[in-house]
């Protein structure tokens, strides 16, 4: 069996013919044929395999390789295989510095991020002590690893630096959930602590009613409103006899019953308070025709027996009231009010002996 003689490309491209099916080149239609087309499948094989290692300057590559195979033409002469060699070998070396390029400038990129990466840690590291150690180890991994040229080993120790960051993060903030959920319950507790220590300074012992302070707090913040209102001052007449006749103990029982029968009679939007003593202070939110009319309805409700326990069995305690008014005026202020009612107490009382003299 006669083997037939190898094609020598080389010897091929050449020779002085100007035909590819030239007959002095040894070579049949069909070998030449497919000659031509492993040619073209090799070009077509450089693409593809350019894009797996650049896929961002793969086009490029393509675009020539393509302008190449159609140069070729279907009849390829001499001449024209020569010039695509050349064309080829000219887009090749061109590609190639432009791949090394591209990825001289992409390893610069990622060698920056890592130096910022590294500072990045280093400064969580300042910021918490607990963990300084470790980030510090992170950063001086992440600066060794700027400094490397060989791109495999920057991906695997940029994995590695990144598991380790990930991990200082997470127990950061795994221990940083932990003291805030301490400190919510530390500002839960003394919040709870500040309503009952404000609560008490609010709200009188002895009646449950609200405090002076307080009462002079509302009365502020209505005047600061320049809202309309009244202020009723209420004073229990001949309460220390009670005392004197019947013990402290028993009077305090009385105070604390006729604090309930006020509460009782006013609206749910007034303001009720012990003045001091056996005085009380009431807010009403309306003008001084509204409030006299109220005032008539208080006094026929909080006057009268009321019934406690004494040493010796139930005590009966009549009671008397007397109640001075004072408007709210624009421009009043706080001590100005309290002045003009006080005032109208003391006139109101003052009628009430004379009642009782006559």
């Amino acid at each position: 069996m006669e083997i037939e003689p190898m094609i020598s490309l080389k010897r091929y491209l050449d020779a002085d013919t100007t035909r590819i099916d030239n007959p002095e080149m040894n070579c049949s239609p069909e070998a030449c044929s497919a000659l031509l087309s492993a040619y073209r499948a090799g070009l077509a094989e450089m693409g593809e395999c350019g894009a797996n290692a650049c896929p961002d300057l793969a086009m490029e590559l393509k675009r020539g390789l393509t302008q190449i195979d159609e140069a070729l033409g279907e009849h390829p002469e001499i001449p024209s295989i020569t010039m695509t060699n050349d064309a080829l070998r000219e887009l090749l070396q061109e590609w190639g510095k432009k791949t090394a390029q591209y990825s001289t400038q992409k390893a610069a990129e990622v060698k920056d991020l890592l130096l910022v990466m590294a500072r990045t840690a280093e400064s969580l590291g300042r910021k918490d002590g607990l963990h300084a150690q470790q980030l510090d180890s992170v950063t001086a991994q992440l600066e060794t690893i700027a400094k490397l040229e060989d791109v495999t080993r920057i991906r695997s120790s940029v994995e590695e630096s990144a598991r380790q960051l990930k991990s200082s993060v997470a127990r950061m903030t795994s221990e940083g959930k932990a003291v805030i959920d301490h400190l919510r319950a530390e500002v839960s507790t003394y919040q709870a602590k500040l309503e009952r220590a404000e609560h008490v300074a609010s709200c009188d012992p002895l009646t449950g009613l609200g405090t002076r302070l307080w009462a002079e707090e509302r009365v502020q913040q209505r005047i600061d409103s320049a809202s309309p209102f009244c202020i009723l001052m209420i004073d229990v007449d001949g309460f220390r006899r009670v005392n004197q006749e019947y013990g402290n103990l028993v009077g305090d029982l009385v105070l604390k019953e006729f604090a309930t029968e006020l509460r009782s009679s006013c609206r749910f939007s007034d303001l009720v308070a012990r003045w001091g003593g056996d005085e009380f202070i009431v807010v009403l939110d309306c003008l001084a025709t509204d409030a006299t009319r109220q005032v008539s309805r208080l006094a026929s409700w909080i006057s009268g027996p009321y019934q406690v326990p004494g040493r010796a069995g139930h005590v009966s305690v009549r009671l008397a009231i007397s109640i001075g008014i004072a408007e709210y005026r624009e421009g009043d202020n706080l001590q100005e009010l309290l002045e003009r009612a006080d005032t109208a107490l003391c006139a109101e009382q003052e009628l009430t002996r004379k009642r009782i003299s006559a």
